[in-house]
């Protein structure tokens, strides 16, 4: 009678599984219709973003459908032109495309040394790059910035960054999600939800995510890492080609179940 009984919950929960998935079928690709294009890790190199800009432009001159332009963050630092990035991405351009621009680290980071006083903020900033986007701003860098620079160098940040610069990078969103695919700019924890996942991992991740086989629900689509050619994974694709060093940035171009490269 036990045995039956248990043999009972077996095939219930085994017909509660194969519901489930039945029900819950993983996306694949785009939706029907819809083309998107994803630019990697632009990090002030204001030329390359203008030629990719034109490469879209051509590529997508007669496709009819919905068309969307995904950034994947890292805008500023590094590059010498990050004002000049910043313009180009509030430009009017594009203005038939549904447009999306992902956090980065690098803009975290510049939000925090804003409103921060804490001179680790600032000199971890200056480390990787800051210092090169606030002479695109005009501030004035006198050799190696000391702590007792940093008030003077923040005062003078705030002075000269545009109110259209701020409210840009305040409205950065963390991930956009689109049929089978999960856009960030660092990566994703794996084993944890796509929708549970904790800010500082999606912006800082690296070996865990990058070394993981896991498939994580949706193809996460991602910059952040740098590698000499884009990666393509069975649960990932790795888009930061190292612009501003390599003079390379990549663009991807997603339709249907397919990805190539701009």
């Amino acid at each position: 009678m036990i045995g039956k009984i248990f043999l009972l919950i077996l095939k219930s929960l085994f017909k509660k599984i194969l519901n489930s998935k039945q029900s819950e079928p993983l996306p694949i690709g785009l939706p029907k219709n819809h083309r998107l294009y994803c630019i990697g890790d632009i990090h002030g190199r204001l030329d390359l973003l203008e030629e990719a800009h034109q490469k879209i432009a051509n590529d997508a001159l007669n496709f009819n459908g919905i068309k969307i332009l995904v950034y994947l963050g890292d805008y500023v630092d590094r590059g010498m032109h990050s004002k000049q990035v910043i313009d180009c991405l509030l430009g009017n351009s594009f203005s038939d495309f549904e447009k999306m621009f992902l956090l980065g680290n690098h803009e975290q980071v510049l939000l925090q040394f804003l409103r921060s006083k804490e001179p680790s903020i600032a000199h971890d900033w200056f480390r990787f790059g800051g210092l090169s986007t606030l002479l695109s701003y005009d501030v004035r860098v006198q050799g190696i910035p000391t702590s007792k620079d940093l008030e003077r160098l923040r005062i003078e940040f705030r002075e000269k960054l545009p109110a259209t610069h701020l409210g840009f990078f305040d409205q950065l969103v963390l991930n956009y999600e689109i049929g089978g695919y999960f856009f960030v700019h660092a990566g994703v924890k794996p084993k944890v939800k796509l929708k549970r996942q904790r800010p500082e991992d999606m912006l800082w991740i690296r070996e865990e995510f990058l070394n993981s086989d896991v498939f994580h629900g949706r193809v996460i689509v991602h910059g952040h890492s740098v590698t000499d050619e884009p990666e393509m994974r069975h649960n990932r694709i790795g888009m930061d080609t190292g612009a501003y060093a390599s003079g390379r940035l990549t663009c991807a171009v997603f339709e249907d179940a397919g990805c190539q490269f701009l």
